[in-house]
């Protein structure tokens, strides 16, 4: 299935939540959620039981689409966290915390994770010295992700890094607002994953039927 390239605010409405796909304007008055609290279509605003399967599929489709990506690659995600140590719940949210598009968007040089994705792709961005274009890749602790020289004047990332103390910047990476430059210094903790918030054991209840 191609990748939704419809109103994405549709998306945030869908789910009842702010999934924060549209950078800033999502955080004023004019946030498609705060003003619309209701699903969008013609039959939004009736009110309908749902069923624990849907239950289940929604908080799967509100994680999948804060983190922009396609049911395939997200299944891919949920299965290597089966496979690792630990809570499933949470190593999934690890392993989509650490894909490079949402760690650039964490540090703050874009407003949303779709401009992350694309930036990404685009080249934008050099880890530990050398450029790196895949938005899927995994950072490490340790590692050093810097927007390349030439892309500093662009007035974009500018902006998105002035007003990144808005959202905050979390404890496990570091930004060096001043040389364009974020440092992962750990993994990514569960406490941290709040905007929005999520309950990863119903996706976990999911893919085990």
């Amino acid at each position: 299935m191609a990748r939704y390239s419809g109103a994405v605010c549709r998306q945030c409405r869908r789910e009842n939540a702010k999934l924060f796909l549209k950078g800033d304007r999502c955080y004023t008055d004019k946030c498609a959620v705060e003003r619309r609290n209701y699903a969008p279509g013609q039959h939004g605003q009736r009110r309908t039981k749902v069923s624990e399967y849907g239950v289940q599929l929604r908080e799967k489709q509100k994680v999948k689409r804060t983190y922009g990506l396609q049911e395939k690659q997200f299944k891919l995600c949920f299965f290597k966290a089966d496979r690792m140590r630990g809570v499933t719940g949470e190593n999934l949210l690890q392993l989509l915390e650490r894909r490079l598009d949402s760690t650039v968007y964490r540090l703050g040089f874009t407003a949303s994770r779709a401009q992350a994705r694309t930036l990404v792709r685009h080249g934008h961005f050099l880890v530990n010295g050398q450029k790196v274009n895949i938005p899927s890749y995994s950072v490490r602790p340790g590692e050093v992700i810097e927007l390349r020289q030439k892309s500093r004047e662009i007035k974009s990332f500018n902006d998105a890094l002035d007003s990144v103390m808005r959202r905050g910047v979390p404890s496990w990476v570091e930004l060096d607002r001043a040389a364009f430059k974020g440092t992962i210094k750990a993994l990514p903790v569960r406490d941290e994953l709040t905007t929005p918030e999520f309950q990863e054991q119903l996706i976990v209840e999911l893919y085990s039927k």
